[in-house]
């Protein structure tokens, strides 16, 4: 455990850094789409593919850790999964072909899609409930990072040494994180004092699964990831075809956005710290309506006006994560938290492919590329909003 102030506070920069670098490897994927196609001859259903490839092994292994999370010291597990993410990231980079690429992305989701729920299992087990709150604003500033900094330099990189560069650089980013795991994040092993180590994996998921209060936690999850992923992964090809933003200016929209965050998550902190945390959720999912609404009316207005929309759309939507995450690591007992931080990691990357999945099917495209019923899906995701709502008030704090 960290002995004084300063340490703790370079353990949560270490671990922000570490979702920084986890969700940039992530994210610059998509923006890369036109070299590798130029490069690679890849198609949109190829690309596709190197997309959801690494949601969906990000999901099939967190679910597999949901059963053996518990079982390590999280320090150790922190290390192995991250050193695995750096070498599927260099393997990114150095990849021949479409088959190895896609190889490639499938380890680095495998890898990647635990990484998370540890961090955040760390901070559950480290950092008291009454400042749990603000640490985790702390901590989830990597995604604030990774928009603001991650994605335009990646595409930087892109553009004036091509698509490998990114990946390499990230690989070396990675790197330097994995000796700061090293200097500043401790041992993390008090979980393993009431872990039953010969539980099997069908009692380890029981375990797990039998507790309502585990189920209500998720679905809070699920509910916010389903209420955000109906609209995020159509923002820019709507503010295109329906507002005829320009592409090059769609960069803006995450500088502004992620700059703002970067701003609004440690006052979101503070008052998850101070106030109940189900009536914090409350409040942020229902001041989220406003910029999910103006967002999917595709309303023709300037960039200014659209940028402002974005800007709120950044604080509200992911700042409702903050609360809620804390609430879901407080749900459960220690020994049962880094399988519950996994099992929830498994129904975010679930819930998100669900959600776009659906918007795909509800959203038209005209002849012109106007995508039509935008409108419906922000008012969907109202509804999931308030449904989240319902269930954070029935998530029993525990630790």
């Amino acid at each position: 455990m960290p002995k004084n102030p300063r340490q703790e506070m370079a353990m949560l920069i270490t671990l922000m850094l570490v979702m920084f670098t986890t969700i940039a490897d992530f994210m610059i994927m998509m923006p890369l789409a036109s070299y590798l196609m130029a490069e690679m001859h890849v198609n949109a259903a190829q690309f596709g593919l190197l997309v959801s490839a690494y949601s969906l092994a990000a999901g099939a292994s967190a679910l597999l850790a949901s059963s053996q999370a518990d079982r390590f010291d999280r320090r150790h597990a922190l290390l192995f999964c991250y050193a695995g993410l750096m070498l599927a990231t260099l393997a990114c980079g150095l990849a021949g072909g479409f088959y190895s690429l896609l190889l490639a992305r499938v380890l680095a989701g495998v890898f990647g899609g635990v990484i998370g729920s540890i961090c955040l299992a760390i901070v559950g087990d480290v950092i008291p409930p009454e400042r749990r709150g603000q640490a985790m604003s702390w901590v989830m500033l990597g995604f604030s990072l990774s928009a603001v900094a991650g994605v335009p330099l990646g595409l930087w990189l892109a553009a004036h040494y091509g698509w490998r560069v990114p990946f390499l650089v990230l690989t070396l980013m990675c790197v330097a994180v994995a000796l700061a795991i090293m200097r500043w994040i401790p041992p993390v092993r008090s979980h393993l004092a009431t872990f039953n180590r010969d539980a099997s994996w069908v009692e380890n998921y029981r375990e797990l699964l039998q507790n309502k209060n585990h189920w209500w936690a998720v679905g809070l999850t699920a509910m916010l990831m389903v209420s955000g992923f109906l609209v995020i992964p159509y923002i820019a090809p709507t503010m295109v075809a329906n507002v005829g933003i320009s592409p090059h200016d769609l960069m803006y929209i995450y500088l502004v956005g992620g700059a703002g965050t970067m701003i609004s998550r440690p006052l979101i902190g503070r008052l998850a710290d101070r106030y109940p945390l189900a009536n914090v959720v409350a409040v942020l999912v229902v001041l989220s309506f406003i910029p999910i609404v103006l967002v999917t009316q595709t309303l023709q207005l300037s960039l200014a006006w659209h940028l402002l929309f974005s800007l709120l759309f950044f604080v509200f939507v992911s700042g409702r994560f903050i609360p809620a995450t804390a609430l879901v690591t407080g749900a459960t007992q220690p020994h049962l938290r880094g399988r519950l931080m996994a099992f929830n990691s498994a129904i975010q990357n679930f819930a998100s492919g669900a959600a776009s999945l659906l918007a795909g099917l509800i959203l038209t495209q005209q002849p012109g590329g106007y995508l039509s019923h935008y409108g419906w899906v922000g008012l969907l995701s109202c509804v999931a909003g308030l449904v989240a709502i319902w269930m954070a008030r029935r998530v029993h704090a525990v630790s």
